[in-house]
């Protein structure tokens, strides 16, 4: 069992405090702290002490991946650790963004590569050649836009906003056509697309008005009053961005602490506010189309997307006594979450784990019998010669390992 030194990502739409304060360090801290990384991805991976040399965990992951990952993990996904632990706070809203399937990221990423791009290109959509579904579990009330609205709902709002706002009667030909072909979730990526392609000289023109009906829409008690809320607040994020539009045809969520949502490959999505915990397969892998100065791909944004992909709220299941899981279908990762007393309690899971701390401080006992402390804000890497791993509290614990 090793204690992990995660690595710290300092996006700008990152919070001063939530990351800090989880890691008992001084609050705020020196600048926007994003995510707070604890894996083997190339890019960022954690360091760790084995026998007294300091050295990161893709690198002892390399030098035997049989032993850390398990011969199963090993046939099944090479040497590389197959999931990434995050720990996510956003301040402002994240890009509108789309991750690809497996095959998709093959190909894009080979293509790439062909184009001559090399790894730090910031034109680059894709930085590795792996999937890319992710769980975002919330600590805090956690604001998302997920998935897209049905072409119904959709019509229904731009209508809503429209009588709220005369001028924006020049999206009438999009809520047109979304009212025509309600049984049709494609016309939803058409919509989207027509947003996204709108004139340069009419956009900030164009936000403004949205902006301006959405904050008369959330003044009402009406279904579309949050949603419309959390437009205002993105477009103070993001002034002018044609973004704030598109964001109109997405499902608007606040998940409550200890809730999930799972974005599967081709769901469009943007996170906004709240700090959580996300599990991930190892890539880095993100397409955007707005609210973001990072590199923009519509095209292959439109290639990607799935207007069919529904981002319901999981709620957790039971999977021992102070034990609940996550279920997803991905095959990367499962994410599990302990709420530990004094007593020794057999955590889940085998072959490579990680374990976070957010609450308290555990006390990991593998099978050998070595025992590992683990404090709030810690995390810790079980290789899969650990082999059963028991812990006590008082503690709250996630843990991550391999899927199904």
């Amino acid at each position: 069992m090793d204690l992990l030194q995660p690595v710290i990502r300092p996006y700008a739409w990152g919070s001063w405090d939530a990351i800090a304060e989880l890691q008992g360090r001084t609050v705020p801290a020196d600048g926007p702290e994003a995510e707070l990384w604890m894996g083997a991805h190339p890019s960022a991976p954690s360091g760790l002490s084995r026998n007294g040399v300091v050295t990161t965990l893709d690198a002892v992951i390399a030098r035997d991946p049989a032993r850390e990952l398990g011969t199963e993990c090993v046939a099944r996904y090479g040497g590389r650790l197959p999931f990434l632990l995050k720990v996510l706070s956003a301040e402002s809203a994240l890009s509108i963004q789309v991750h690809p399937s497996r095959a998709q990221a093959e190909t894009g990423y080979a293509e790439e590569k062909a184009r001559g791009l090399t790894a730090g290109d910031p034109s680059r959509n894709y930085v590795d050649n792996w999937p890319k579904p992710e769980l975002l579990c919330a600590i805090t009330s956690f604001e998302v836009l997920a998935g897209m609205r049905d072409p119904a709902d959709a019509a229904a709002l731009l209508k809503a906003l429209a009588g709220q706002q005369p001028a924006l009667v020049r999206l009438a030909p999009v809520t047109g056509s979304l009212a025509a072909s309600a049984a049709d979730p494609r016309v939803v990526s058409c919509a989207l697309a027509s947003i996204l392609a709108w004139p340069a000289e009419d956009r900030t023109a164009l936000v403004d008005d949205v902006v301006a009906a959405c904050t008369r829409l959330a003044a009402e008690d009406g279904p579309y009053a949050a949603a419309c809320a959390a437009i205002a607040r993105v477009s103070a994020d993001h002034p002018g961005d044609i973004g704030v539009v598109a964001a109109l045809l997405l499902r608007h969520a606040v998940l409550a602490p200890g809730q999930a949502v799972f974005m599967p490959a081709g769901g469009l999505h943007a996170y906004l506010r709240g700090t959580g915990v996300e599990l991930l397969a190892n890539s880095d892998n993100v397409v955007r189309a707005g609210l973001t100065g990072k590199h923009i791909d519509v095209p292959e944004l439109l290639k990607l997307l799935d207007p069919s992909v529904a981002v319901p709220a999981i709620e957790p299941a039971e999977w021992a006594p102070r034990v609940v899981t996550y279920a997803t279908p991905a095959p990367e990762f499962k994410l599990y979450r302990a709420d530990l007393d004094t007593e020794m309690t057999g955590l889940p899971g085998a072959g490579p784990r990680i374990v976070l701390c957010v609450e308290g401080s555990a006390t990991l006992k593998d099978s050998s019998g070595e025992v590992t402390e683990v404090d709030r804000g810690e995390s810790c890497f079980l290789s899969d010669t650990d082999g059963s791993v028991s812990a006590s509290g008082p503690a709250r614990l996630f843990l991550a390992t391999t899927g199904n």
